[in-house]
């Protein structure tokens, strides 16, 4: 019987540090999941102002959009951009990503921050235009390889209109012609 329960406990000792290793490891990933910091500048909107929920709104959910652009590039998971993009900008997105997966390529971002700049928000309120400034450093990777490292500060123009419950990136360009 001593046998029997010495085991028991050994099992059960197991158990408990592989779940342990496993909550480590999750709590880990998810501190470096934090979104990108976004600042929002909607001084000079036009023609008319962004109400208070959405300025609040905005830069969150224009954060997580990067959180998961970056993540998708770097996994090479196309599906991870359903949550965030629509239109031209998903389709865009996805087409890299298929790219990259075809070359065997994926990109990682070191994201230090967006500093937006409302310009538009629709007599509607179904779509906002914005100007980003964005700093990030780009790496192309193969395999584990880097293969291009550049710190970079970005500039695009951003459209982005309501979902059902965020607003969701609908077109991303850059205005020096780089991709996102």
């Amino acid at each position: 019987m001593r046998d029997t329960a010495a085991r028991y406990s050994s099992l059960t000792i197991l158990l408990i540090a592989f779940v342990c290793a496993i909550l480590v490891r999750d709590f880990r990933a998810a501190a470096a999941a934090e979104p990108p910091r976004v600042e929002l500048n909607a001084d000079n909107i036009g023609p008319r102002p962004l109400e208070d929920l959405t300025s609040k709104s905005l830069p969150r959910d224009y954060a997580f959009a990067w959180q998961t652009m970056e993540q998708a590039l770097e996994e090479n998971r196309p599906g991870l951009l359903e949550g965030y993009f629509t239109g031209m900008a998903k389709q865009d997105l996805t087409q890299r990503v298929n790219s990259q997966i075809k070359s065997g390529l994926h990109t990682r971002y070191e994201d230090r921050g967006h500093k937006l700049e409302a310009l538009f928000y629709s007599p509607a309120g179904d779509a906002v235009q914005l100007r980003d400034r964005a700093q990030l450093e780009v790496q192309i990777l193969d395999g584990g390889k880097v293969i291009y490292d550049e710190p970079m500060t970005l500039q695009y123009v951003v459209i982005m209109t309501p979902g059902a419950d965020r607003w969701l990136v609908r077109e991303i360009q850059a205005t020096t012609g780089e991709k996102p």
